[in-house]
């Protein structure tokens, strides 16, 4: 299952994009961490108290991870005409989620039990030529080409604020836990992502963050409804962790309210043909809007319409 963690700069989502991973990891269950934030310090939040391990940005090796995903598929002739939203099709190579290939072996490192990928930071040699969403399209192709079961978990700590919708990726995901905290600009990133959500039928849910009574309570369930999930408060624990001081357990209410997270993703079904189609949907958007003209290529035509996405692909 795939959880993308957006909100606003501030909000708390890495956090708890760590504290969630922290928690599958912590049960038994195979979980791959993803640091897809400008500000990459999901890896610190993982280990707290530890010198942070730094993983092999994937941005930094994309015609490498081109190459590899697109194997022997006979639309894409090369890297130069693979783009980020090229999706699978028969002959392109398909991962298992930390399986036994050189993507994996390449980039991934452990940040204390969970096991993290991400994608780089913005360099200096990235300043004024350009965005960051370029370095989150090797997310997006490996997310693509990945084959993903019940029980396994992806967690991607997203760009602050409504930068996903920039690209596709924000379709990559069975649910999207919005971090919003009890103020009117803690609220107004749910906004935005619910408008577009709703537009692509994507599942979305509400964490209040940083809840300090009843009346910060009161204020979420007015702005947000029923999207509201949980909530969780100010926690000595995890500011001990952050201070580099002995880590504590984590408070009983905001340890249950990661429960109700595992269990709103594990009542997430997984939609492989909605998850193809979206795939498809933003390549042929791409292509359009730059990437014909970018390649000289009809980019339309990587689309095989033989592919069938999921596990059988896998054989």
């Amino acid at each position: 299952m795939r959880v993308a963690f957006v909100g606003k700069g501030g909000s708390g989502k890495t956090t708890l994009s760590a504290l969630f991973a922290r928690q599958l990891a912590r049960s038994g269950a195979p979980v791959l961490a993803i640091d897809g934030d400008i500000n990459q310090h999901l890896a610190e939040a993982l280990a707290p108290g530890t010198e942070p391990v730094t993983a092999p940005p994937l941005a930094d090796r994309l015609s490498e991870l081109k190459d590899f995903l697109r194997g022997t598929n006979p639309r894409i002739a090369s890297r130069e005409a693979m783009i980020k939203t090229t999706p699978p099709g028969r002959g392109s190579r398909l991962l298992r989620l930390l399986g036994d290939d050189e993507v994996h072996a390449r980039h991934v490192v452990r940040a204390g039990d969970v096991p993290l990928m991400a994608t780089g930071e913005f360099a200096e040699s990235d300043l004024g030529v350009a965005c960051y969403h370029s370095k989150l399209g090797a997310v997006e192709l490996y997310l693509n080409h990945l084959v993903d079961t019940t029980g396994e978990y992806v967690v991607v700590d997203m760009t602050a604020g409504a930068d996903a919708f920039a690209s596709g990726l924000f379709t990559r995901f069975d649910l999207t836990f919005l971090v919003a905290e009890p103020t009117r600009k803690g609220v107004s990133v749910y906004r935005q992502y619910r408008d577009h959500a709703r537009e692509f039928g994507i599942r979305i849910a509400v964490i209040g963050n940083k809840v300090t009574g009843e009346d910060d309570l009161l204020f979420l369930k007015q702005e947000v409804g029923d999207d509201l999930l949980t909530h969780l408060v100010h926690s000595p624990a995890v500011r001990a962790a952050e201070q580099g001081r002995s880590e504590d357990e984590l408070e009983p209410h905001n340890a249950h309210a990661l429960r109700l997270l595992r269990e709103a993703v594990d009542s997430c079904p997984r939609d492989w043909p909605t998850l193809h189609r979206h795939a498809v949907e933003f390549h042929l958007r791409n292509a359009r809007a730059w990437a014909d003209r970018a390649t000289g290529l009809d980019l339309a035509a990587q689309v095989d319409p033989g592919y069938v996405p999921g596990p059988p692909a896998l054989t």
